[in-house]
This record gives C-alpha cells, sequence and structure tokens, in this order.
C-alpha cells in the first residue's frame, strides 16, 4: 500500500511542479491525474496494489468532504451574501455535467443500440 500510496502522491507532486513552473491555470491535482492516466494506459492498467489502495481509498472518500464543510461553516456569512452565483453555478454545471454524460454515453454506444436509446 506504501508504493501505491507514493505513487499517487508522486503524480501529484509532478503535476504541482508542472502548474507552478509553467504558471498554468489548472491545479496541479488535475494535471497529475491526466499524467498518471496517461502513465496507466501505456503500462496497460494498475497493478494489482494500485487497485488495492485506491478502492481503499474510495471507501474512505466521504472524510475528505469534512474540510470542505468546516469551510463552509466558517464562511458562512459569505456563502449567505452570495447565495444566488452559488446556486446557480451549482444548478448550472449539474446541468451540463448531465447532458454532457449523456452526449458521451450515446456515442459510446453501439450503432443499433443507439437507435433505440
Amino acid at each position: 500500500m506504501l508504493a501505491a500510496l507514493t505513487t499517487l502522491l508522486l503524480f501529484q507532486l509532478v503535476g504541482e511542479v508542472l502548474t507552478r513552473s509553467l504558471a498554468l491555470p489548472v491545479p496541479g491535482p488535475v494535471i497529475g491525474m491526466v499524467l498518471l492516466f496517461v502513465f496507466l494506459v501505456l503500462k496497460e492498467g494498475p497493478g494489482k496494489e494500485l487497485q488495492q489502495t485506491a478502492q481503499s481509498l474510495l471507501q474512505h472518500l466521504s472524510l475528505l468532504f469534512v474540510p470542505a464543510g468546516t469551510g463552509i461553516l466558517v464562511h458562512l456569512n459569505r456563502v449567505g451574501d452570495e447565495w444566488l452565483p452559488l446556486v446557480l453555478a451549482i444548478v448550472l454545471s449539474t446541468l451540463l455535467t448531465l447532458v454532457i454524460t449523456a452526449l458521451v454515453m450515446k456515442l459510446c454506444m453501439k450503432p443499433e443500440d443507439r437507435e433505440t436509446a
């Protein structure tokens, strides 16, 4: 598990370094995730240890929402002042995600299955 965590953190570190050194407008962990994806595609998939570690992290994903919830409570006045843009951003991004997901799913379906969908 330690080697898999090290791999994940190493890709995140590389993403952070690239983001800061090239002044990219994309967060470092996102760049690191893309690099990890490319690495795993070239390697033809993750190893057993990386799969198990990722599954363990996903089982405890809800713990990562604790800092976000704390931040909302700390800045509750600001959230109250700017509730309309926040609600619009959440609703519009959710709708956009649903539409794009449906279009991608339709493109990935076999031609004969598209007619019934």
